[in-house]
């Protein structure tokens, strides 16, 4: 089952345009909506967000790189 989420996370990657939802973007971290939604609320989100009314959007290049080795978020 974790083999198919991690496809389907570098799917939504792969194809996604210059930003994705905050829905989205939770789903290729791997963390649930409601934390990802308490994360941005707090100020706590690893990429900036772009705020579009009530609805939240993350870059995608951002994301990315989060996630390459040696990107933002390497230890």
């Amino acid at each position: 089952m974790a083999h198919i989420e991690r496809r389907a996370a570098a799917d939504l990657l792969r194809t996604a345009g210059p930003t994705m939802s905050l829905t989205e973007a939770a789903t290729v971290l791997g963390i649930g909506r409601s934390t990802a939604y308490d994360l941005a609320r707090r100020g706590e989100w690893p990429t900036s967000l772009l705020r579009l009314g009530r609805q939240y959007r993350v870059p995608t290049a951002q994301l990315t790189s989060l996630l390459e080795p040696g990107g933002a978020g390497a230890a």
